[in-house]
């Protein structure tokens, strides 16, 4: 079992920075690739990072490249999302998944390569 849990979102205006922390607990947490994702209402899950087990490898969805960075502390066992210059359409639930595997390669985008999840954090960026 592997327990999940986010903390950081909140309510913030366009161009401001959020910094988004996963704890987990349960699993040998640098064995395993690791990612965001994101849901907003009406809308499916969406990809928004991943990192491979060792932190070497990372991966973005296009919308957030440049603008957030996904990073680990495996000593610690969390990981975390620095967003800036948010923008409203980054308003959603962001949720932390953990892998099965230490390296996801071309699957990384995919919720099916993922089999924990957190209970997720709300991100609201106003105009």
């Amino acid at each position: 079992q592997v327990q999940l849990a986010e903390s950081g979102g909140g309510l913030v205006q366009a161009g401001d920075s959020l910094r988004l922390s996963c704890a987990a607990s349960g699993r040998t947490f640098s064995s395993y690739a690791m990612g965001w994702f994101r849901q907003a209402p009406g809308k499916e899950r969406e990809f928004v990072a991943a990192i491979s087990a060792g932190g070497a490898a990372t991966y973005y969805e296009d919308s957030v490249k440049g603008r957030f960075t996904i990073s680990r502390d495996n000593a610690n066992r969390t990981m975390c999302l620095q967003m800036n210059s948010l923008k409203p359409e980054d308003t959603a639930v962001y949720s932390c998944a953990v892998s099965r595997v230490p390296y996801l390669g071309g699957r990384y985008y995919s919720p099916a390569e993922y089999d924990y999840w957190g209970q997720g954090t709300q991100v609201t960026v106003s105009s």
